[in-house]
């Protein structure tokens, strides 16, 4: 039964239309690198290095940094995109980022460019 909600929990359907997607967990992002993908979780924890090189924001799904599953990180030259701060507006919710998966480290990312590549 748990398998079954899932999977029912992993589909998105997407707004433009009658269209359905699948989405994919964050565990299973590491199988899809190289790929775009549609990865939904929730926000476990979040981070602005606001003194780091290129100030990036950190969004991690479903487990805390350092033990991570899956990362969205947004350049903060595109921090302005959004119509708020990202480590505080999406901190504990349940998000869906669509991209392409990259492997930074050993952990699966999807580096964001656009704010609407992140739907609540």
């Amino acid at each position: 039964m748990r398998k079954v909600l899932l999977i029912f929990m992993s589909i998105v359907i997407c707004l433009s239309g009658y269209i359905i997607a699948w989405a994919i967990t964050p565990e299973e992002a590491l199988q899809h690198i190289g790929e775009k993908q549609t990865v939904c979780g929730t926000v476990a924890s979040t981070h602005f290095a606001r003194s780091s090189k290129g100030q990036p924001t950190f969004l991690n799904l479903d487990k805390p940094y350092p033990n991570q599953i899956f990362t969205i990180m947004i350049w903060g030259n595109k921090r302005g995109s959004f119509n708020e701060a990202p480590e505080k507006y999406y901190s504990g919710k349940r998000i869906c980022v669509t991209g392409s998966i990259k492997n930074y480290r050993g952990s699966p990312e999807i580096v964001v460019n656009n704010p609407s590549q992140i739907k609540e």
